[in-house]
């Protein structure tokens, strides 16, 4: 049995007090750059409505419901076809388009095809690295056999979730960067719609390990704050340089398209509901391409 935990000693609280300040030192530089310009000033705000939907997902959790699978799954079919209308729409074509008006070698059709098509694959390299390395499984020690495989199997989904809200949000601020409010507004508007169900698999996952009700709901929360980090990175990098629009486009292009293909599509037919899948996939599709070609 465990004795009384001992009191922590001047020298710990002086640590924490050094490390709580220079935290607040670091978010109030943030905040002074997130606010000085509009256009990261709005990419934050439709980061952190993406990190709303993740954290609004997870809500059943808390009064113990749970989205049917077959609901789950139609809507991550439909966050996947409105990730890859706003891919072609919002990122692809638009980039197409600044490659040749900066005139990017040339300027050319063949330039501006190339420039794009090697940013797509940079980003789609650079997710699968990220998803190679990242996942660690340090958080099974002590756990054998099954167990030990559910709850490595359920943090290396949580891990997808969370690497892939990067993309999404660098998506978001390089949207906000190269296209006009309305345009990036439903860019931000249809990554946010698919955040929803993944802040509720992501704390049924946790729960269905073993995990308490209220850790399940905070990691699930947590797991979409890189959006808005993400944002504001996007669209401070493109917005500084005119020349690193087009590369940014289709880097989050790519990065999208990988984790539609790798993480969103295989997620939605797991559970043998691939017609609901598809189904949702193809109406958002369709949805998203007519809200950004009527507001284009």
């Amino acid at each position: 049995m465990r004795g009384p935990r001992p009191a922590r000693s001047a020298r710990e609280w002086l640590g924490l007090a050094i490390v709580a300040a220079g935290a607040v030192v670091v978010v109030a530089h943030f905040w002074r750059f997130v606010t000085a310009d509009p256009v990261v000033w709005n990419a934050f705000l439709g980061g952190s409505v993406a990190a709303f939907a993740t954290a609004l997902g997870t809500t059943p959790v808390i009064f113990s419901q749970r989205l049917p699978d077959r609901v789950q799954d139609t809507l991550f079919g439909f966050g996947a076809g409105v990730m890859l209308a706003a891919c072609a729409f919002s990122l692809i074509i638009p980039g197409l388009a600044a490659a040749k008006s900066i005139g990017v070698f040339g300027g050319g059709d063949w330039a501006a095809g190339g420039v794009i098509g090697g940013a797509i694959l940079l980003g789609g390299i650079a997710l699968m690295v990220m998803d190679r390395v990242l996942p660690h499984e340090h958080f099974i020690k002590g756990r054998e056999g099954q167990a030990a495989r559910q709850i490595r199997r359920t943090w290396l989904f949580v891990f997808a979730i969370a690497l892939h809200n990067v993309p999404e949000g660098l998506a978001i601020g390089v949207g906000y960067a190269a296209n006009n409010g309305l345009r990036a507004d439903a860019l931000a508007t249809g990554i946010a719609i698919q955040d929803v169900p993944e802040g509720l698999v992501v704390a049924v996952a946790l729960l269905a390990a073993g995990y308490s009700r209220t850790f399940a709901v905070l990691i699930g929360m947590a797991s979409g704050l890189v959006e808005p980090l993400g944002a504001v990175l996007g669209a401070a990098v493109v917005g500084h340089s005119a020349m690193l629009l087009p590369w940014g486009l289709g880097f989050a292009a790519g990065a999208m398209l990988f984790v539609i293909s790798h993480e969103i599509i295989p997620e939605s037919h797991r559970k043998g509901h691939e017609a609901f899948a598809t189904g949702g996939l193809m109406v958002g599709f369709v949805l998203m391409m007519l809200l950004d070609t009527a507001l284009g």
